[in-house]
């Protein structure tokens, strides 16, 4: 066996570290702590409230590392948050040229304002549409929420051919999506596609032939959280 032959070795270890604030939420951040000043000039009894307020934000777009199983046949969440829709239903009308119009299992990830909100792609691959729909904010828990907030759809292709569609939707806090992919766009499993600010949701329509892999009311973290396997046998039930 030659040097080459051999396993690697690891030569350093993994620490953990404190998240970084997305840039994103940067400048959100600064202005929080400026109000934060300017209330402690009026009264020192607001440095705390605010001071407090400011964290929060800071904490709202922290974006921690993610490590990201490997496997063609995963699809992994897209969002942080409670799994709390796990139902067959059809392809929303922008997604039909590139999913077909065959009812798809969606997997919804509802994002609470303690959530971390980056969004991630569910597979490796490249983007095939973005589509942005203006719409209402009702509450992101809500069903109909995935036909009527504002919202917006990613597909991506992966590099077997198989589509993978998920949408990020607008909450009753939210009020602006983001996307950091575009269309053409290569990306690897996990990697960051967008944020959505304040409390959100997550749809993601499964390909035939992928099982759902998590149980209603469990946690998901986006980028290492397998929520479908294909060939694999679906995990059905709720989260104790």
């Amino acid at each position: 066996m030659t040097s080459l032959d051999k396993p690697p070795v690891v030569t350093t270890t993994v620490k953990w570290r404190f998240p970084a604030v997305h840039p994103e939420g940067q400048k959100f951040t600064a202005i929080a702590f400026g109000i934060t000043l300017l209330m402690t000039i009026v009264s020192k009894v607001f440095f705390w409230p605010f001071l407090a307020l400011t964290v929060w934000v800071a904490a709202f777009f922290r974006d921690p590392i993610r490590t990201t199983p490997v496997g063609d046949d995963l699809i992994v969440s897209p969002a942080d948050g409670l799994v709390t829709l796990i139902e067959r239903v059809p392809v929303p009308r922008e997604l039909i040229g590139d999913l077909g119009e065959a009812p798809m299992v969606r997997v919804s990830v509802f994002m609470s304002v303690f959530d971390v909100h980056i969004n991630r792609a569910p597979i490796a691959g490249t983007i095939r549409q973005v589509v942005y729909i203006s719409g209402k904010f009702l509450n992101a828990d809500l069903d109909k929420a995935s036909e009527e907030n504002e919202r917006q759809h990613f597909v991506v292709e992966g590099f077997d051919g198989r589509r993978v569609g998920f949408t990020q939707i607008a909450g009753l806090v939210a009020r602006r999506i983001v996307a950091f992919a575009k269309i053409g766009d290569i990306v690897a499993a996990g990697q960051r596609v967008g944020l959505i600010r304040f409390g959100s949701r997550v749809d993601v329509y499964l390909p035939e032939g992928y099982a759902p892999q998590v149980a209603l009311g469990q946690r998901a973290v986006a980028g290492e959280t397998v929520l479908a396997r294909f060939g694999a046998e679906r995990i059905t039930g709720v989260a104790q």
